[in-house]
């Protein structure tokens, strides 16, 4: 019986390699663990409608009105927890229909609120509204909670509008209709330091060098398909964390590779680590490339503070090393690094965490 194992790890690994059509079956792959966007469609509550009421009892034929006001449509709120890292759990919270207010009823009793829904999502998400592209919330702060769609106020009871001149009113309020639409929810990832490179640059080696993640490491491009976090140790107890951020390639920013899915992520990190491999063609062009990849995703990017790591320096000498130097830009610190060998770790830490506290001084 001829067997097709060798033929399907040759096809994967052929996909692995092509950028092209690794844009197609990514999602594919990730789709078991790492969402970082999301389609929902969110229905808030209706307001209750207000009563039309009078007094009535054994003692009073004709009393006043005594209407209550209607409950308010309950909202849907969306609150942080830092204890998530991915949007996975809402893949199949498709409709959120929350629930309507009570309407009013008679001895001035108002209706009941409806009961809010909270969606419960990871630190460094945004909400969008499908129709329109505008933000509506951002979640930064553990239990931070914002209101993605408001419900409905209650309508007023009758006995809200009885005065000198119309002590009977024959009406009351209706109450206000919820409102519905897709919402749109988006992760980006929130660290201090974001890896920046080519695939194949070793920031996977370089994460798991200097942090407890386990990222996936191999010797083809774009190992990595989703951002990988890890918290660096520093001295005295201290620590920062760092971001494995899946791999650019030259018009990424037109969505070629992994295109816009994850440049956005390097949206939220204040510091910005180039990683160029020591036996790359040209430093200088290869560091041009990412820049004019980040610049035209969005310019503000330019705005933050930038740190070159020449990994894979276990390979230079002294004069190597002074002539990679010569293609760097020389206002942007630089250090030379090997993963493997542990070379320039300590001085990268040093300089990552001056530049990170001189950027939150400042």
């Amino acid at each position: 019986m001829k067997s097709y194992f060798p033929q399907i790890v040759f096809n994967c690994k052929l996909i692995l390699r092509n950028p092209h059509i690794l844009q197609t079956f990514a999602p594919i792959m990730e789709k078991s663990n790492f969402v970082d966007q999301i389609k929902i469609f969110c229905r808030s509550g209706h307001g209750g409608a207000g009563s039309k009421h009078f007094m009535r009892n054994k003692l009073t034929a004709l009393g006043g009105p005594d209407g209550g006001d209607g409950g308010r449509g309950a909202h849907i709120i969306l609150r942080g927890n830092t204890q998530l890292w991915t949007l996975l759990h809402l893949r199949y919270y498709k409709n959120v229909l929350a629930e309507d207010g009570e309407n009013g009823s008679k001895n001035n009793s108002s209706g009941k609120t409806g009961k809010d829904i909270i969606i419960e999502v990871p630190l460094g998400t945004i909400a969008r509204d499908e129709e329109t592209g505008e933000k509506v919330a951002e979640i930064l702060e553990d239990g931070q909670e914002v209101i993605l769609v408001a419900g409905g106020r209650g309508g007023l009871g009758n006995s809200n509008f009885k005065s000198a001149t119309n002590q009977t009113p024959e009406y009351a309020q209706p109450g206000e209709a919820g409102s519905e639409g897709i919402k749109i929810l988006e992760l980006k990832v929130l660290a201090d330091v974001g890896l920046v490179g080519f695939p194949n640059a070793g920031k996977s080696t370089l994460l798991s060098s200097i942090t407890a993640a386990k990222p996936k490491i191999a010797d083809y491009a774009f190992t990595t398909l989703v951002p990988q976090l890890g918290m660096v140790e520093y001295r005295d107890a201290k620590s920062f964390c760092i971001a494995d951020l899946p791999g650019i390639i030259e018009g990424a920013a037109e969505g070629k590779g992994l295109g816009h899915r994850f440049l956005r992520h390097i949206e939220r990190n204040s510091i910005l680590l180039f990683l160029i491999p020591a036996d790359s063609k040209d430093h200088k062009e290869e560091f041009n490339i990412l820049l004019n990849e980040l610049e035209q995703y969005n310019p503000d990017m330019l705005q933050k503070d930038f740190v070159i790591a020449v990994s894979k320096s276990d390979m230079l000498d002294d004069e190597l090393k002074t002539a990679v130097q010569k293609e760097l830009p020389k206002k942007i610190p630089h250090v030379f690094i090997s993963s493997v060998t542990g070379q320039g770790l300590p001085e990268l830490k040093d300089l990552l965490w001056n530049t990170l506290n001189s950027t939150v001084k400042a």
